[in-house]
């Protein structure tokens, strides 16, 4: 007899990941960092390492238990992480607890890294920052090849509303996407369990007797997302029917595919809208259409350093009038003491 279905779900989604994870390194360019990731390279000989990111719950237990199970089979060291965040009483003890269930799977290395979390963007988004600066300098100094994130079809019909709710446009609801990363390791994030439910990940553990924590930030409706999980989904559910959550996951990726074209038009677009000395050209700009001259203006604005995280679609469209709507106005102040102004025909975009 073969494994409860729920397991075989799981297993089969991250064994999915570890072979794309192995085939980056077999098509890596000559030349070039043996980890996708853009970690320390491991030493020759030495079998690539993938992390789990485990928090505890239910979602990076099952991933968890997947990778232990599914990695040896392919020539794969998998080890495990957990962020300690310190924001609730006995964090550490907690993250001493995940440490050894990850260490009874025979995850090796298995390490607990600790936070501190500011204030910037409010609580979710100061403790998102930490916990991925902190898996990143872990990935780095491990030499890791890919971190597996525990993020479910749930967590993404989560992340759609959200985006729906921020007005940020057609990346905000494109959701998570299944790779990711920051530059220089674009592949280093794997989500496997971007096609499964929330559900099918809590009942793996359970047929498989996996101790899990429900962390209570997830029910506390301090958090949006909490209230978005327990009160706002359920309300769509009841009033649409069921299939939002799948709909919605749907949406994400539809929107992902259309937002990957229109970047990479804009990001082809740039060059033809600037002069000479690579100022960008009012006419040139009105002449492309919104959508993408929004992306080169966006792409403008973050080279010149305003943070990609704290810049808006109402910041984007304020530099969209300089060009479709001018009527003399001033400069236009952006996050990072960025400033886009007129000047001549041309927009000048510049760190004050």
């Amino acid at each position: 007899m073969g494994p409860h279905p729920a397991v075989a779900a799981i297993r089969l989604a991250v064994r999915r990941v570890l072979h794309d994870v192995l085939t980056d390194l077999t098509d890596r360019p000559a030349g070039h960092s043996p980890t996708p990731s853009g970690g320390i390279p491991a030493a020759a000989g030495t079998p690539p390492l993938v992390l789990v990111a485990c928090s505890g719950g239910a979602d990076s237990m099952a991933l968890a238990s997947a990778l232990a199970f599914e990695a040896p089979k392919l020539g794969i060291r998998a080890g495990g992480i957990t962020v300690d965040h310190g924001l609730q009483a006995g964090s550490d003890l907690r993250a001493a607890e995940v440490v050894t269930r990850m260490t009874a799977l025979r995850l090796d290395p298995v390490e607990s890294v600790s936070v501190r979390v500011g204030r910037g963007g409010g609580p979710e988004a100061a403790a998102r920052d930490a916990r991925y600066a902190a898996l990143d300098e872990a990935a780095d100094r491990l030499g890791a090849a890919a971190v597996l994130l525990g993020h479910t079809r749930d967590d993404q019909a989560e992340t759609v509303l959200l985006g729906l709710a921020r007005g940020s446009g057609i990346r905000s609801l494109s959701g998570m996407a299944e790779v990711s990363g920051g530059p220089g390791r674009s592949h280093r994030y794997r989500r496997p369990f971007l096609q499964i439910d929330r559900q099918t990940a809590r009942k793996a553990c359970m047929v498989q007797s996996l101790a899990v924590w429900d962390d209570p930030h997830n029910i506390d409706p301090a958090y949006t997302r909490s209230r978005l999980r327990h009160e706002g989904l359920p309300a769509l559910e009841k009033a649409l029917g069921k299939g939002v959550v799948e709909a919605l996951a749907r949406t994400a990726q539809l929107s992902r595919d259309d937002a990957d074209a229109l970047d990479s038009w804009a990001a082809e677009a740039e060059a033809g809208v600037r002069d000479e000395d690579g100022r960008l050209e009012c006419a040139k700009l009105y002449a492309l259409p919104p959508a993408v001259r929004r992306r080169v203006l966006r792409r403008a604005v973050v080279a010149a350093g305003s943070p990609a995280g704290s810049l808006f679609a109402r910041h984007i469209e304020e530099v969209d009038r300089l060009i479709t709507g001018w009527r003399g106005q001033g400069a236009i102040n952006l996050p990072g003491r960025v400033e886009a102004q007129r000047q001549g025909g041309r927009l000048v975009i510049r760190q004050g």
